[in-house]
């Protein structure tokens, strides 16, 4: 399985490796490229839970995590579950 990004879902895309100039002009000997994402492995520490998560995440991800915090981002992409209240 391909890499992914945990927060935005980005993957590898599969592209073209000419310009269109060049393409008009010339026969096309290379054919297909796989690009892959900006990944990084980095560990996000999550104060509202006080635990450590690992992920792999796009630079995408990591601008969404500063913008919108680790807490509320993780949440909304699932890796981490809501805390349980302790007033039961």
């Amino acid at each position: 399985m391909a890499r992914e990004c945990a927060i935005t879902g980005k993957s590898t895309q599969v592209g073209g490796r000419y310009s269109n100039r060049t393409r008009a002009t010339q026969y096309n000997p290379v054919g297909k490229v796989r690009r892959s994402a900006n990944l990084h492995k980095r560990r996000i520490f999550v104060p509202e839970t006080g635990e450590t998560v690992m992920i792999d995440v796009s630079a995408k991800g990591l601008r969404h995590i500063k913008k919108n915090g680790a807490h509320a981002t993780l949440l909304k992409a699932g890796l981490i579950k809501m805390p349980k209240s302790k007033a039961a």
